[in-house]
């Protein structure tokens, strides 16, 4: 399994920026995927997922309202689409998968998710 993120970059405060996760090597319609950030001397924190079944999305109350996530089954591509950027979202932004047979509860933690992307800097200037 393999996920390629990117889409990450340098844009100043109120700004948008769209992240990509392309995801191969597992049935992408059966994955769940997560979207993971972590700010230097932070620990990594969890920043919303999608289930690829269904398409229920959940962000949490931390970015609600400024991120989403959506999908694109053609290209086996998952995005999360930031607006209103902060200083404070400034980090290296990661998408994973979630290992399968994982209860469908949302869980805030990394230890679910089982194969990584290598990440993507995002750098909010103020």
């Amino acid at each position: 399994v393999q996920l390629q993120a990117s889409g990450g970059g340098l844009v100043q405060a109120g700004g948008s920026l769209k992240l990509s996760c392309q995801v191969s090597g597992r049935s992408f319609t059966r994955s769940t995927v997560g979207w993971f950030r972590q700010a230097p001397g932070k620990e990594r924190e969890f920043v919303g997922r999608i289930r690829l079944d269904s398409g229920t999305i959940f962000v949490p109350n931390s970015v609600k309202g400024r991120f989403t996530i959506s999908r694109d089954n053609a290209k086996n591509t998952v995005y999360l689409q930031m607006n209103s950027l902060k200083p404070e979202d400034t980090a290296v932004y990661y998408c994973a998968t979630e290992r399968p047979g994982s209860p469908s509860v949302v869980s805030f933690t990394s230890d679910r998710y089982d194969y990584w992307g290598q990440g993507t800097q995002v750098t909010v200037s103020s």
